[in-house]
């Protein structure tokens, strides 16, 4: 039964990040590329831990902190360059 709940959240993550995708492609404005890219970051941690449930094993899960830490300094960082235009100050 977990194989079957594992698939579908895999197609559904799939979706998501195609979705996303077109987001980013045909944004109307920045701050929806903003956010898609953040939300593609966001999917990529699902599909991370659902890769490791899969498995069975810890190592996906720690690799999925460290890319939600990356994934949120570079949002921070992307939405300061467009407000701004400089990243530091």
């Amino acid at each position: 039964m977990i194989e079957y709940a594992l698939n579908f959240a895999f197609v559904c993550a799939g979706l998501a990040l195609l979705i996303n995708l077109w987001r980013l492609s045909f944004g109307p404005t920045i701050a929806d590329r903003v956010l898609a890219v953040d939300t593609m970051a966001i999917n990529g941690i699902a599909l991370l831990v659902l890769y490791g449930i899969g498995r069975a094993t810890a190592m996906y899960f720690e690799a999925a902190l460290l890319f939600a830490m990356v994934g949120f300094v570079s949002t921070v960082a992307y939405c300061k360059f467009v407000l701004r235009g400089d990243i530091i100050e």
